[in-house]
């Protein structure tokens, strides 16, 4: 447990240091009948929104184009920035070639190469909690209704 709680600006900081740093998020949505799924998925941040590939016939894909909502867990669980988002999915060739470039650059993993068909899905996040630890449950909400509150 740290000393002292961090405070929300520092938390901001840390969550915006790991969309930007980090490649990999964790992807929950789940079915129209309710059936949950989870999977790990490379991802892109531009400072608006997160940018994920995958399979367009897969659960995930799939159900964040039935659903287009999304939780995203980034981080480790006992340092973990917690994204609840608006999905827009995106056929594979309606994505500018230099985003699709910066993805692949960044991720090391180009989805337009593959044979299996993939899309684009943009996560635009609407509501962000972070903490480590039960000492950071008070305040962890940094963003509400897509606006960063510290």
């Amino acid at each position: 447990m740290s000393a002292d709680p961090r405070p929300r600006a520092l938390r901001r900081r840390d969550t915006e240091h790991r969309l930007t740093h980090d490649i990999d998020v964790w992807v929950a949505s789940a079915s129209a009948d309710g059936a949950p799924y989870l999977v790990p998925l490379s991802f892109d941040w531009d400072g608006e929104a997160l940018l994920v590939a995958t399979p367009a016939d897969s659960p995930t894909g799939r159900n964040l184009a039935a659903t287009r909502v999304t939780r995203l867990g980034l981080g480790h669980t006992r340092d973990v920035s917690m994204i609840e988002g608006e999905v827009e999915a995106l056929e594979i060739d309606a994505l500018p070639h230099q985003q699709g470039d910066r993805f692949a650059a960044r991720t090391g993993f180009d989805p337009r190469a593959q044979a299996t068909p993939y899309r684009w899905f943009r996560i635009t996040p609407g509501r962000i909690q972070a903490w480590c630890e039960a000492d950071e449950l008070p305040g962890r909400e940094l963003m509400r209704d897509g606006r960063w509150l510290a």
